[in-house]
């Protein structure tokens, strides 16, 4: 597929619909850029939440969640330097 867009005088381009449709581009979505042989790629990152949802299955989630979360690192770390 190939289009035709604009850049602003911000240097800002539309990505057309069917382009963002395509790939799976959504509003709020982040994408990588980079140039290669003088060409600019745009590729679009998947969120992490949309990539692990449904892959853990929690029974109980911890009262309170920073507690938890410090409990595992540090649970972590101690694994890691023993």
């Amino acid at each position: 597929m190939i289009a035709v867009a604009r850049m602003d005088d911000r240097g800002r381009i539309v990505v057309p619909k069917h382009l963002r449709e395509k790939i799976g581009l959504k509003k709020g979505g982040y994408v990588k850029i980079w140039v290669k042989n003088n060409t600019i790629i745009i590729e679009p990152l998947e969120s992490i939440a949309d990539k692990y949802l449904g892959k853990f299955k929690i029974k109980n989630w911890p009262r309170d969640l920073d507690k938890f979360i410090e409990e595992v690192v540090k649970e972590w770390w101690m694994k890691r330097n023993t």
